[in-house]
């Protein structure tokens, strides 16, 4: 017989202790941790609520079972997976990190405004309205500003207002109409291009609000002066002077929009706004203002 007090001249399993003892009989007290060396951790180091003194405790050692040794139970599982995992990067657990490209923080979104308070948010509280309405199409309401911009124009611009006035009544409608859609068409593309640029230069928003946007506020900008051109002609010198302020008021308006839906900074933003910019002053307002 071995000088352990077993069979075998190796270790074995200790009835006593529930570990395995030492070759040569030399007591697993005298390892440290309580156990042999390269017994794991979760063996001699219990985990807090688990009495090892304590009888009966799940997974306790308990001297007067032979042959008792530390098993891996339930509750060790469920333990272990509700632990915080130390090892990621501090500060971001259960946040979600914003991919910014101007902002410090995410938008703040909420319920689609109506009608009136996107048509007034625009030019009331323009970076407040662009962050609510930022995952919203507003289709309807730019399709109806479109339309409504067609008739202006026809009736605003000095020449087709002639012809429109002195024709018949099935061509003043069929010029209306054509108008009405052929602007709303423009609109849109003018919208599309804006936001395909804004996404080359890295911005991140979502194309209906983008288009749709881009496009109330590109035609109620320019309204005013089509108002205007209706009673006065369109060389007046305050009708030249209105059509290049609303031409401004339009550049500031359509790059906040484009910062704000795409969060890009304000260099970038007027990058992706100055294509529909330029359209609009060489196809709209430089034959009506030049």
């Amino acid at each position: 017989m071995a000088g352990n007090g077993y069979d075998n001249g190796e270790g074995a399993v200790d009835p006593r202790r529930g570990w395995a003892a030492a070759p040569g009989g030399q007591d697993a007290q005298q390892y440290p941790g309580g156990g042999p060396v390269g017994e794991p951790e979760y063996f001699t180091a219990p985990h807090p609520g688990y009495d090892p003194g304590a009888p009966g405790a799940p997974g306790a050692y308990d001297p007067d079972q032979p042959g008792h040794t530390r098993a891996f139970t339930v509750e060790d599982e469920q333990y272990y997976s509700s632990t915080p995992d130390y090892s990621a990067p501090q500060g971001q657990d259960n946040v979600a990190v914003y991919r910014a490209g101007g902002q410090s923080a995410p938008h703040q979104g909420g319920p689609r405004l109506g009608w009136k308070e996107l048509l007034t948010g625009v030019y009331r509280a323009p970076s407040a309205t662009f962050d609510r309405m930022r995952d919203h199409q507003v289709w309807l309401p730019a399709l109806t500003v479109s339309l409504a911009y067609g008739v202006l124009a026809v009736l605003g611009i000095g020449l087709t207002k002639d012809e429109v006035v002195n024709s018949t009544f099935t061509v003043a409608l069929t010029a209306i109409a054509g108008a009405a859609v052929g602007f709303t068409l423009a609109g849109v593309m003018l919208g599309a291009v804006t936001y395909g640029l804004a996404r080359q230069l890295g911005g991140d928003g979502p194309w209906q609000s983008t288009v749709g946007l881009a496009v109330i506020i590109g035609w109620t900008s320019d309204a005013p002066r089509l108002l205007l051109a209706l009673f006065l002609p369109a060389d007046n010198v305050v009708v030249q002077v209105l059509g290049w302020a609303t031409w401004l008021i339009c550049a500031v308006l359509l790059t906040t929009m484009v910062r704000r839906v795409h969060d890009l900074p304000w260099g970038k933003a007027a990058g992706a706004a100055a294509l529909q910019l330029l359209a609009l002053l060489v196809l709209i307002k430089l034959p009506t203002l030049g």
